[in-house]
């Protein structure tokens, strides 16, 4: 078994299907615009926003 059937299968188990899992990585998106000020650097918060968003646009194409 490849890393991609891996990693299909543990999505398909926790969360039913990519989309369901993209669906909740853009939720977390949407709350880290919410956070306090001064939590964390505006360059730091954008990185992890990026990551998440890339993250996203892979699971749509599995």
């Amino acid at each position: 078994m490849d890393k991609d059937e891996t990693f299909s299968e543990w999505i398909e188990d926790s969360y039913g299907s990519p989309e369901k899992l993209a669906q909740i990585l853009e939720l977390g998106i949407f709350m880290l615009f919410f956070l306090e000020e001064d939590t964390f650097s505006r360059r730091e918060m954008q990185d992890v926003a990026e990551a998440i968003k890339g993250i996203v646009v892979g699971l749509r194409s599995v």
